[in-house]
């Protein structure tokens, strides 16, 4: 997620230096604060656009760090009063950012609670499943230092538009925070005639603990860890839909979070005919290590991917359709070289890319709508083009993909030219120069 996001963690430093200096400075955090969420009324994510209400719901099986985490979002029956959740679920992922941006956990939570702390996803938590046929499902990978909440914009809107969208959050120490439970320690048993051991699945009997991020080591090389990363990511994707599958076809899984959802009431509800996987950067090359190893996988979308955790020979061995929705302003020649690998592998026309003008790399997850212009440009969190511009672009561009690769009858058609790179706000193919 925040590749090349040293000047965030250089200008997090700076706030940190000048809160310890006095109360002049402090002055200055306060007033810094303030101009970044200036006119905070009008900054929130935005409600979908489809014609479906969406609920969310937090899934975990197996309470271990080998289990499987992810936030389901879906149509929902529609509510007055339903409860929107926290865009960031609690304090531990407030630390995760700190921790990753290498700041002051203390001081950054204050700030990040100042700044996004008041933030709601705009879904129904728990709401009440929408029986309508079945739904395709896409299963979401979130970016290096992400989380999987940090991309609702794009998860409700696939959901309003009759998805079944499973946001992943990765074990694999590149999420910022992540957390899993293990078991209390047993009493010893006093005698025989002792009560039958407690389920050690049930909340009453896990302590919760947290994952972060894991940086570098000095002189370590960076391509053997992320390979590494990415590989697993690709199976903790797989491991979700898996989850999915069986949750379809109605056997009992058990949610350790014990969430207030209906689970029941999604089976036989997903066209596991019809299944995509998505993802952001870090993410975009998960979802071509996710093709390569499944392919129940019919098609990818991977937004501003990141290539270089990939192995050589992977780019063969992808035979689905991909669409590389990218950034103008992250982008390089040997990053573009790479997903031109996978055009050269493939004989037909199933591979797409556009680059969506006055993008960075943050224009994809929710923070672009979550600042300031003053503040989101200095951070790099927002570019030149109009956040909500940007975002439905991007959203319609991949519904026109996935409709002609999972066969959906739809009018996402009526959005074909954005495939193509047809309007004024996206460039056909890449802005970069590219190498010969």
């Amino acid at each position: 997620m925040y590749a090349n996001g040293g000047l965030i963690q250089l200008l997090a430093k700076k706030i940190y230096q000048w809160s310890r200096t006095g109360s002049d400075q402090r002055c200055t955090l306060s007033l810094f604060a303030a101009m970044g969420n200036s006119c905070s009324n009008n900054l929130g994510i935005p409600p979908a656009k489809g014609p479906n209400a969406v609920g969310c719901s937090d899934f975990m099986m197996d309470h271990t760090v080998e289990g499987t985490f992810f936030r389901l979002y879906y149509p929902c029956v529609e509510s007055d009063n339903a409860e929107k959740p926290d865009w960031i679920p609690c304090k531990g992922y407030f630390y995760g950012l700190a921790d990753f941006m290498k700041i002051n956990r203390g001081l950054s939570e204050k700030i990040f609670n100042y700044l996004f702390g008041s933030f709601k996803i705009p879904a129904a938590l728990n709401g009440s499943y929408k029986q309508n046929g079945k739904y395709p499902v896409v299963i979401f990978s979130h970016g290096l230092g992400a989380f999987r909440t940090l991309y609702s914009a794009i998860c409700t809107e696939l959901a309003s538009q009759g998805f079944i969208v499973a946001s992943v959050e990765h074990r694999d120490e590149s999420a910022s925070a992540t957390y899993f439970y293990h078991q209390k320690p047993q009493e010893p048993e006093k005698d025989e005639a002792s009560p039958p051991k407690p389920n050690p699945e049930a909340p009453e009997n896990l302590v919760e603990e947290w994952m972060y991020y894991r940086s570098l080591k000095p002189g370590e090389s960076e391509f053997p860890l992320r390979n590494k990363q990415v590989k697993q990511r690709a199976d903790e994707c797989i491991k979700a839909l898996d989850t999915l599958i069986q949750i379809n076809s109605g056997k009992n899984m058990e949610n350790v979070l014990q969430t207030e959802f209906d689970w029941t009431t999604l089976v036989n509800s997903m066209d596991l005919c019809r299944i995509a996987v998505m993802g952001h950067s870090f993410g975009g090359a998960t979802v071509v290590e996710a093709l390569c190893k499944d392919v129940n996988f019919k098609c990818g979308i991977a937004l501003d991917a990141w290539m270089f955790p990939l192995d050589e020979e992977i780019y063969v061995r992808v035979k689905q359709p991909i669409f590389f929705i990218n950034s103008e302003k992250f982008q390089w020649a040997g990053n573009i070289s790479r997903m031109r690998k996978l055009d050269s592998s493939s004989t037909s026309m199933q591979r797409k890319m556009i680059t969506i003008k006055g993008t960075v790399h943050q224009s994809f997850p929710d923070f672009t709508f979550l600042t300031g212009n003053w503040i989101g440009k200095i951070l790099n969190l927002k570019g030149e083009i109009d956040p909500q511009v940007g975002i439905d672009l991007c959203n319609r561009a991949s519904l026109a993909f996935l409709q002609r690769h999972l066969g959906l009858d739809k009018d996402f058609n009526q959005w074909d030219h954005l495939i193509e790179g047809k309007d004024h706000n996206l460039i056909p193919g890449t802005n970069v120069t590219e190498i010969s």
